[in-house]
């Protein structure tokens, strides 16, 4: 599949605001996914090369992070090597689970993550004790987020952070950095298996990745300048913003459920 070069500049363009965004608060593929379609891609070839994209985005980020010296890398580098294994078995369920279930399941969740971050006055700059050990979350939640991640997606880096500021007790950057590093893992876990089912269109998700590559770098400096007082706003609205895009799928079952 070939794109004309203004169709590339236009999902550049998606993709650089899609990196700004996702270094932030997560939540790119809002703005990538609907752009690939409208280009001609079916959903599959859609979220393939919105992976690709996505992982160069997230490298970006993780780099910035990284020399901020805001990620513990002995911490949560044996989690990376988890979530990459764990994404991977996520894109080999895709061809034998239901995904139905998730696009009901999932809004919920995400709505509770937005009132959790809009509510809580303990999210900010500054660490707070942890509620369960590094190696308990490492072990028991970061495998399923990853998994989930592989195999449907939306609103996993908002499910990363709830769980680095909620349960590890890390501030706005930190929490955000961690979920960068791990989002990058469970993204190159994926990439892997879309690489190897043919599906990615090469040559968008490089120019969008590239794109996304200098997105993130814009907003991981934002972050790093503005800390929680961004964070906690645009988590909000994108955790709502995906939770509405989920529920205006006319196949979503809970719609049916609420008599939409």
């Amino acid at each position: 599949m070939e794109f004309s070069l203004e169709i590339l500049a236009l999902l550049a363009l998606a993709a650089f605001c899609a990196g700004l965004i996702d270094a932030i608060a997560g939540g790119g593929g809002l703005l990538t996914v609907p752009a690939l379609l409208l280009a001609g891609c079916d959903p599959v070839t859609a979220v393939a090369t919105n992976k690709l994209q996505g992982s160069l985005g997230t490298a970006s980020a993780t780099l910035a992070f990284a020399r901020a010296g805001e990620i513990r890398w002995k911490q949560v580098g044996p989690m990376a090597a988890l979530a990459v294994l764990s994404s991977i078995l996520g894109g080999l369920a895709v061809a034998t689970l239901p995904s139905q279930w998730l696009g009901a399941v999932v809004p919920i969740l995400l709505i509770a993550v937005a009132l959790w971050f809009g509510l809580s006055p303990k999210f900010g700059q500054s660490d707070r004790p942890p509620r369960i050990s590094p190696v308990l979350f490492g072990l028991g939640i970061v495998p399923f987020i990853a998994f989930y991640d592989g195999f449907f997606g939306p609103g996993a880096g908002s499910f990363y952070m709830v769980g680095f500021a909620a349960l590890l007790g890390l501030g706005g950057v930190r929490a955000v950095a961690q979920t960068k590093a791990l989002n990058l893992a469970s993204n190159l876990g994926a990439l892997v298996f879309f690489a190897l089912s043919g599906h990615i269109v090469w040559s968008a998700g490089l120019a969008m990745g590239l794109a996304a590559f200098a997105g993130a770098q814009a907003g991981s400096r934002l972050v790093l300048k503005h800390g929680a007082a961004l964070i906690r706003p645009l988590i909000v609205l994108v955790c709502l913003a995906v939770a509405a895009r989920l529920l205006a799928d006319p196949a979503n079952p809970l719609r049916t459920w609420l008599g939409l």
